[in-house]
């Protein structure tokens, strides 16, 4: 029979290590437990949203994502400071008819404080009234500021080649700062000013901006957009 001189310290000892394990593996559940406080959202999570809604330009066909001028668009901003998240919504192929069936479908993603409308290239290559081409532009126009009332929205003006004939030429290009004039939007005259025609800044299609093309594209829509960007923060 082991005495209780012997059993009593060796008891105290036990529950000495029982309690040290017990207060090590509670340090470290609560070391590995999730963090209770509500995290602030990043600067990127809270950042405003500008939304490219055109075609093939904007998508970036044929070049890097990266590449594409909505991409350099947010390098721009982020050099800047401003805190605003630039979502390519471009859709190679596009046409303003096919836009403006897309155009609510999209609106319901995020909430859009600037949206930029490129659409209409498509239609002067197929030849597409431009009645048409106006009408669409002014529905699509219509829906952001049904859905986003306080968005503030640009639109690009497009140009169709020598070879779609002088007449139907004038009369399409004539298009975009009439619905800009109308609607009361800020207007870029030209979006491939500088770049089209240009066989070095295009892919071999001679359409689409090649990497060098998209970086000047780039700064005709920022000498646009920053201007807005300016005022917001001022």
């Amino acid at each position: 029979m082991i005495s209780n001189k012997i059993t009593f310290p060796l008891l105290i000892l036990a529950f000495a290590f029982l309690l040290a394990c017990n207060q090590n593996n509670s340090q470290k559940e609560q070391n590995n437990l999730p963090e209770k406080e509500e995290k602030k959202p990043s600067k990127k999570e809270s950042a405003k949203v500008i939304l490219f809604f055109g075609n093939s330009l904007t998508a970036g066909y044929g070049v890097e994502p990266e590449e594409a001028y909505p991409s350099i668009i947010q390098d721009s901003i982020d050099a800047s400071n401003y805190y605003y998240k630039v979502i390519n919504a471009g859709v190679s192929g596009e046409t303003t008819a096919s836009g403006n069936s897309r155009i609510d479908w999209v609106l319901q993603q995020q909430p859009v404080s600037i949206f930029v409308l490129e659409l209409g290239g498509n239609d002067g290559l197929r030849g597409i009234p431009e009645s048409e081409t106006e009408k669409n532009l002014k529905s699509m126009i219509d829906k952001v500021r049904e859905k986003a009332p306080d968005a503030e929205i640009i639109l690009t003006g497009m140009m169709v080649p020598p070879n779609m004939g002088e007449k139907y030429g004038t009369a399409f290009n004539a298009i975009f700062p009439k619905v800009a004039e109308e609607k009361e939007v800020l207007f870029l005259p030209f979006l491939l000013e500088g770049v089209a025609g240009e066989s070095e800044l295009n892919l071999e299609d001679g359409i689409h901006p090649n990497p060098e093309g998209h970086k000047i594209v780039a700064e005709n829509v920022w000498e646009v957009l920053k201007l807005h960007l300016e005022k917001a923060s001022s």
